[in-house]
């Protein structure tokens, strides 16, 4: 379902992504997973066709990523983390252009929209009464949610999706993912969560300066690394295991 080969993104002569090979199945719900600055964004960014990659390729469904731009973006559903919407639209006018830019009939769309409130608890009037500008976090997480799965995509990209969403909208869309998965839809998840990762991911891509770390299912790395968790693993690996005692450090700064 997706493919990287050699996959680089240079910014003038800052190296944000170096090279990335990897494979993901259909199916799969891979954790992507890195400090600030590791290449994250920069890596979905390319896979969505925000950013022209500087050298390397990539595939997606079998559609290359440069040459096959529009098929690629058919395939693919994105939740961005800035959560970005055009906020001079009411919500259901907003998801109704999404559809309509996916060439989704209105009806079949609208009926779409419905099941997707009914998910999140929502009801109609709260997509009609006010634009987006005016929504709570969470209510514009929903949105852009919604937007990325409505026209069925088979890949997904979620960067910080819980980023805004209440306990019970987090559990549900933890949930939806997995069935999205065993639908056989290819699932990229990139968070700091490290908790809900290694719960609800298949397996776990560490990058650290646009590189990979570590590739495998939760267990395997916790069991080859012998780290208790996922947390203890990725700050071992990206230099955070100093942490506790630059803390204990920082601490003492405000001590009389």
């Amino acid at each position: 379902m997706i493919s990287l080969h050699a996959l680089s993104k240079n910014f003038g002569a800052q190296v944000a992504v170096d090279r990335l090979t990897l494979e993901i199945p259909a199916g799969q719900i891979v954790g992507l997973l890195g400090p600030n600055g590791a290449g994250k964004s920069t890596t979905l960014k390319m896979l969505t066709g925000m950013l022209a990659p500087s050298s390397g390729t990539a595939t997606i469904c079998g559609h290359d990523l440069l040459n096959e731009g529009m098929e690629v973006k058919r395939k693919v559903g994105f939740v961005p983390d800035s959560g970005a919407v055009f906020e001079s639209l009411t919500g259901l006018e907003y998801l109704e252009m999404i559809a309509a830019l996916y060439g989704i009939p209105a009806e079949p769309a609208r009926e779409r929209i419905q099941q997707f409130l009914a998910f999140f608890d929502l009801g109609f009037d709260v997509l009609t009464d006010k634009l987006l500008g005016a929504y709570s976090k969470g209510m514009r997480r929903k949105v852009v949610i919604t937007a990325a799965l409505l026209h069925n995509p088979q890949v997904v990209f979620f960067d910080e999706p819980l980023d805004g969403l209440d306990a019970n909208a987090a559990v549900g869309f933890k949930a939806l993912i997995q069935t999205l998965a065993r639908e056989g839809k290819a699932i990229v998840y990139s968070s700091h969560v490290l908790d809900v990762v290694e719960r609800v991911c298949d397996r776990v891509i560490i990058i650290d300066k646009g590189r990979v770390q570590v590739d495998g299912s939760p267990e395997e790395l916790l069991r080859e690394n012998q780290a208790g968790t996922l947390e203890q693993l990725f700050t071992r690996l990206t230099g955070g295991g100093d942490l506790q005692q630059r803390a204990e450090d920082f601490a003492k700064t405000f001590r009389p």
